[in-house]
């Protein structure tokens, strides 16, 4: 399973904004964004954060904004150009928006998903406990976390991971979490449910989809 092993901190200063990768580090003052926000590099204080996108006129060009949208996203959801292209290539086929349509598979990502429930503090951690076993999916254990889950299905802790540290304090640190109105979520079971697949509104505004079609249609 291929992944980014690099410092997560430089891709939020290349985006010039918080990305969160790192769960609650992100919301204390040891987070390295609020040290060194301009982009990583030689040049990070004073060359352009879409590394060579800006024009002669001192503007991003178009294609420079359609880059770092789907960059963003990328790094957002902790995922690599392959894959992240074959989830527009599926957006394609199905009925709808195909911006709309991407963001609904990125968020139904199990990892996402348990994220998105307050499982983990963030998408990588979610990513790590899935990957160890500690879930499963309509009664089924699995360690996969770019499963891509649909409506109706289940996620919960596996019985076998209960009587970890982690999962036997997960309730009430999960409870201090919000999680979206299109998920269903028992905390005393630690577990959920996929309600309804989730409306553009209950996802990532800072998120543009319309640019990152823009991009892979050129």
């Amino acid at each position: 399973m291929a992944k980014y092993i690099g410092p997560v901190c430089k891709l939020c200063r290349r985006e010039g904004d918080k990305l969160y990768l790192k769960g609650e580090r992100c919301f204390t003052p040891k987070c390295a964004f609020e040290k060194r926000s301009f982009a990583p590099g030689m040049h990070g204080k004073t060359g352009s954060r879409g590394g060579g996108g800006a024009n002669r006129t001192g503007r991003e060009s178009d294609y420079a904004r359609q880059l770092r949208a789907k960059q963003r996203a990328r790094r957002v959801y902790g995922i690599l150009e392959r894959q992240f292209r074959r989830y527009y290539e599926t957006s394609l086929t199905r009925r709808g928006l195909t911006g709309l349509n991407l963001l609904q598979i990125l968020e139904t990502r199990l990892d996402n998903v348990v994220f998105r429930l307050g499982f983990a503090t963030s998408r990588a951690q979610a990513r790590l406990l899935v990957t160890h076993g500690h879930f499963i999916v309509n009664g089924r254990r699995t360690d996969i976390p770019s499963m891509i889950l649909k409506e109706g299905d289940a996620v919960a802790v596996r019985d076998g991971s209960r009587a970890l540290n982690y999962f036997k304090e997960l309730g009430d640190l999960a409870e201090k979490r919000t999680s979206p109105a299109w998920l269903g979520r028992d905390l005393k079971k630690l577990s959920g449910s996929i309600d309804r697949m989730p409306e553009r509104v209950e996802i990532d505004g800072n998120l543009n989809e319309q640019l990152i079609v823009e991009y892979y249609s050129r």
